[in-house]
Formats: C-alpha cells, sequence, structure tokens
C-alpha cells in the first residue's frame, strides 16, 4: 500500500529540480496564507458581518413594530430612522413581493443577510447584485410591503479587501524572489547537466568553469577535471596507436626488400601476402587516428549528405528511405566512414541493401539492412571487437583486417548514441544506429 502510494507521489510531483525546489518554497507559504485567511473569515469576518446583519435586522424589526403602533406619527417615524440609522425607507401599498429568487448561495453577505431575515419570521425579498453599494431589501407589511434601501458597509466589514491584499502581496513577492534565487541555485547544475550531455556525443565542451554553491562547485570541478583525464587518455591512445603505426613501416619496408632475394617464389608470394594485409592494418590504423584527433563537430544536413553517399556507390541494388532535411551536429567525415564500412560489409557478403533514415523526437535512427548471410547471435557482442573475425579461414579474410564494425561502434558511441545489431527484413544483418539530436 504504502509502495503504492509512494509511486504515486513520485508521479504526480515535478520532475525537475527548479519546479521541486519551487514547491518546497512555495507550498509551506500558500498553506500558511489559506490557514490564515480561513481562521480570519471563519472566527473575524464572517462573525463580525453576522453581528453587524443582526443588529441591522433589529432595527429594521423595531421600526415595523413602531410602525404599527399607533401612538407615532408614520412619516415622522421613517423620516427619524432615515435621519439616523443610514437607510431609506418607502412603503408601497398593495404591492406583492417579487417571486424572482436573487439571492447568491455563494455569497456570505447574502447567507447571512437571509438568515438573519428567516430567524426573525419575515417575508422578505432582497438584491444585493442590482446597486454597486446598496442592498435593495423588500419585507411584507399588511396591505403593502416596506420597500428599504441600506448601504452595504451595514451589514459587511471592508476590512475584508485589505486583508486579502495584504495576505496575497506579500506571498507573490515572496514567491517571485524565490523564483529569482531558485533560477541562479539552479542555472549551475543545468550547465552541468549540459556540458556532460556534450562531452557524452564527443562534442568539444571548451574550458568548464564551475559556479555556483560550494557543492555544485565541487561537482563541476571533478567534471573538469574527468574530462581532460579522458581527453588526455584518448589522445595518448591516438599518439600512441600513431607512432606504433609508424615505426613498424620501417621494418616493413625492410622485409619487402629483402623478400626480393628470396628465389622461392611461393614462400615470397605467401610473405607478400601478410605482409600487404599487415600495411592494410596499419592504414586503417593511422586514417583512424588522424581522423578521431583532429576533426571538429559541424552542423550539416545528414539527409543530404547520406543521399550523396549512396550516389558515390552507383549501385542499383542500394535503396534508401531518408527523412527530407534532418539536420545533425557532428564530425561528418567520421560518421561518413561509419556508414561506409557498413555498407561495404553489406555489399561484400550480400547483394541488396536498404538504407533508412528516420527522425524520431530527439533521436536520429539509422537502419542498414542485407541480405546476406549474416551474423549468428551470439557473436552481435564480439564483432565490435577489434580484429575479431568470425570466419578466420575464408579466403575473403586477407581482404577484410576486422576492425570495420569496430570503427563504426566507436564513432557512435563517440556522438553518444548505440549501434545495436539483429537480423534483417531481407534474411540479413540489421544495423540500427541511434543517434541523440
Amino acid at each position: 500500500m504504502f509502495y503504492g502510494l509512494n509511486k504515486f507521489v513520485k508521479e504526480i510531483l515535478p520532475k525537475r529540480l527548479f519546479y521541486r525546489a519551487l514547491l518546497i518554497v512555495a507550498a509551506p507559504i500558500i498553506i500558511l496564507q489559506i490557514t490564515i485567511s480561513v481562521v480570519f473569515f471563519d472566527s473575524l469576518w464572517i462573525k463580525t458581518n453576522k453581528g453587524m446583519t443582526n443588529a441591522l435586522i433589529g432595527e429594521i424589526k423595531f421600526f415595523l413594530d413602531a410602525y404599527d403602533n399607533e401612538d407615532y406619527n408614520k412619516e415622522n417615524l421613517i423620516n427619524l430612522f432615515e435621519e439616523h440609522h443610514n437607510f431609506t425607507v418607502k412603503f408601497i401599498s398593495f404591492g406583492d413581493l417579487p417571486k424572482q429568487d436573487m439571492e447568491r448561495w455563494f455569497s456570505p453577505m447574502d447567507r447571512t443577510l437571509r438568515r438573519e431575515l428567516k430567524s426573525r419570521n419575515l417575508s422578505y425579498w432582497f438584491d444585493t447584485t442590482k446597486f454597486k453599494g446598496l442592498i435593495e431589501l423588500r419585507i411584507k407589511h399588511i396591505n403593502g410591503y416596506f420597500e428599504f434601501y441600506i448601504p452595504k458597509e451595514r451589514v459587511t466589514s471592508t476590512s475584508a479587501r485589505l486583508f486579502a491584499l495584504w495576505i496575497t502581496f506579500p506571498a507573490f513577492l515572496l514567491i517571485t524572489v524565490a523564483l529569482i534565487f531558485l533560477k541562479n541555485q539552479t542555472r549551475p547544475i543545468v550547465n552541468l547537466a549540459k556540458a556532460s550531455e556534450k562531452f557524452g556525443r564527443g562534442e568539444d565542451v571548451g574550458e568548464f568553469r564551475p559556479s555556483g554553491a560550494l557543492e555544485i562547485r565541487q561537482a563541476g570541478f571533478e567534471f573538469d577535471r574527468m574530462r581532460k583525464r579522458i581527453l588526455r587518455h584518448l589522445n595518448q591512445r591516438s599518439e600512441m596507436l600513431s607512432g606504433i603505426s609508424h615505426d613498424l613501416r620501417t621494418p616493413l619496408t625492410r622485409i619487402k626488400l629483402q623478400l626480393a632475394f628470396i628465389k622461392d617464389n611461393n614462400i615470397s608470394k605467401k610473405l607478400s601476402e601478410d605482409i600487404e594485409e599487415m600495411e592494410k592494418m596499419l592504414n586503417e590504423y593511422l586514417q583512424f587516428a588522424s581522423s578521431t584527433s583532429s576533426e571538429k563537430d559541424e552542423s550539416f544536413n545528414i539527409s543530404k549528405t547520406i543521399k550523396s553517399l549512396i550516389k558515390k556507390y552507383d549501385n542499383a541494388l542500394i535503396s534508401s528511405d531518408i527523412e527530407e532535411n534532418v539536420n545533425f551536429n557532428g564530425r561528418k567525415n567520421l560518421l561518413l566512414r561509419c556508414l561506409s564500412n557498413i555498407i561495404d560489409n553489406g555489399l561484400k557478403y550480400g547483394k541488396k541493401v536498404t538504407f533508412s533514415l528516420k527522425k524520431l523526437n530527439k533521436i536520429m535512427v539509422i537502419i542498414i539492412e542485407d541480405d546476406g548471410p549474416g551474423i549468428p547471435k551470439s557473436e552481435y557482442s564480439n564483432v565490435f571487437k577489434p580484429f575479431y573475425k568470425i570466419n578466420k579461414g575464408r579466403g575473403d579474410s586477407k581482404s577484410s583486417v576486422g576492425l570495420g564494425l569496430s570503427i563504426a561502434s566507436d564513432v557512435v558511441r563517440s556522438h553518444g548514441g548505440k549501434i545495436d545489431l539483429n537480423k534483417s527484413k531481407l534474411g540479413g544483418l540489421s544495423v540500427k544506429i541511434s543517434l541523440p539530436f
């Protein structure tokens, strides 16, 4: 039961920190204001109005009793009451009370006035809306009725408006000040989250400057230190890869020269093929290392870029379904290399390749399918490992280094996306790339 209630509360509560903090600040103020208002209206305003209305109806009842007394002159009595009791009185002979009910059930003034009139057993009709500052009250009397025009100040206290002003204005003032301070306090957290998101996508964050409260600054400093350590590690890896690749070229060149002096053509041919494979691996290394270290993010139309890429293949067996005018911010050449590797694999092991690009909310989805033999499900995670080949004994193994999907995975993950493999509708392999905008 408590788990369900806790889950329900979490669902209705705001998800963002700013609104949660605002709720913490505003909720006590609003609850306090409502409590004070209820106490004021119940114990002060309503009771005061009740007393004032009771006194007014008492005066009217006294007037009616005095009017029935034959010892008093009627006109003098009316003038006397108008002069000293601040309301207008007029007797309408042979008149009936209106049948239309003008009372408002939601008005405290109307409810109190109706209650007091009923308690005095008077036949009445009144309207509090016809005049802005007056109450029109009619009371049945013998063969006619009395018409009273009474100022509303006689039955209600004007302090309610002043109280409402003073109770709401400070509340709005406090909440406005809280909004300003909360915005300033949450801005550093939002900046840190945006910087983390950009860095996770592989974008250049630049020099991050922590700000805000001490704890937020500490988190910002730690993020910046982590970012620099990761960048240093990536640069060291690229430099090491590039250095090793350059260093290995020299002995490979010497080996190729020595092969020229070997008289056994069979042995020479086998060694030459191994050297060519090593050189191809080194070229792959160098190309990948140089592209990842030098290319910067840019905004480009990926729809047009992919169409141009497919057009270069000039292959009628490549079909595409690409959404128009999809813009993306990333490393253009790296993404083209990633997609080229996947298309090359599809054409290498199959005949038909389908390419689709869709934009779903804040995610761009690219799906490339082929009709080749596919990959066993148990090998999905292994094919992303560098130099991994499912069938090392295949005749075409020398044409493949085993870096294609590894490079593609590295490129996608460096943009903050993910790459998934599955069985395609054509019977081969389906590669799904999801990239955040």
